[in-house]
């Protein structure tokens, strides 16, 4: 299995645990209000805001406050803010790298509360362009196993754009371009395979081993980092492997 892998496996359980928080129902409804401000609010014409309801959904939040939400975003109803994202550059423990995904209506605020937590945490904060370029850009599929097979995926997914399926345990990860991310959730949904999430997302191109000290002091500071209200998503380029990621939940 890929470091990549191993590093979506993580993302993948801690969101099932973080879903449990009230600040990942604020973060997902965030994403929606800047989608339907970006795209517009019809969920038809717009992807992202599409994808970003999806996700919302299965996270179990309210249909109520979806709405509002996209109401917001497309100005039928006051009380939007002004969102930007911002992306910070930071190192981990062991010279993870850490891409921090922002979207904030207080680019100050944001910073200095990124920056104190990484100091604070054994990590610290690195220039513009030192750590993207260890990254690229991709669309993500998460689609749950239940009676769906690799092969069932495989042949949803191949001639649509899909390049990799990665096995994550409970769920099989779908890497394509980010521009086929559609196509390939459509083929899916064609196929009649249901899926927890589709979005863009920043997979490493390198990864870092690291032993289990190194790998609990990473999630302690991407659990600090998220705590954040500003911040909406980490990408690191921790391979921490499937023995210690279970020597941890155990702890």
């Amino acid at each position: 299995m890929s470091g990549h892998s191993k590093w979506a496996t993580t993302k993948h359980k801690k969101a099932v645990v973080d879903a449990k928080r009230g600040k990942m129902f604020a973060k997902l409804i965030k994403n929606i209000e800047v989608a339907a401000r970006t795209g517009g609010g019809d969920p038809s014409g717009n992807p992202t805001l599409y994808d970003a309801i999806q996700k919302a959904k299965k996270s179990s939040v309210p249909n109520n406050n979806i709405e509002n939400a996209v109401k917001r975003g497309s100005g039928l109803e006051a009380g939007g803010a002004d969102w930007q994202t911002i992306m910070y550059e930071g190192y981990g423990p062991n010279g993870v790298a850490l891409l921090i995904e922002c979207l904030t209506d207080n680019r100050n605020r944001a910073a200095t509360e990124v920056r104190t937590r990484l100091t604070r945490n054994n990590g610290t904060f690195a220039d513009a362009g030192s750590v993207s370029y260890l990254f690229n850009r991709k669309g993500v599929i998460i689609v749950p196993k239940g009676e769906t097979s690799e092969d069932d995926v495989m042949l949803a997914v191949l001639e649509a754009g899909a390049e990799e399926i990665n096995d994550l345990g409970e769920a099989f990860e779908v890497v394509s371009e980010p521009t086929d991310l559609v196509k390939v959730r459509t083929a899916l949904q064609g196929a009649g395979i249901d899926y927890d999430s589709a979005e863009s997302a920043l997979v490493p191109t390198m990864t870092v081993p690291v032993d289990e000290d190194t790998a609990r002091k990473v999630l302690k500071l991407i659990d600090v980092l998220e705590d954040c209200d500003d911040v909406q998503n980490i990408f690191a380029n921790a391979d921490i492997s499937d023995e210690i990621l279970a020597a941890l939940d155990e702890e």
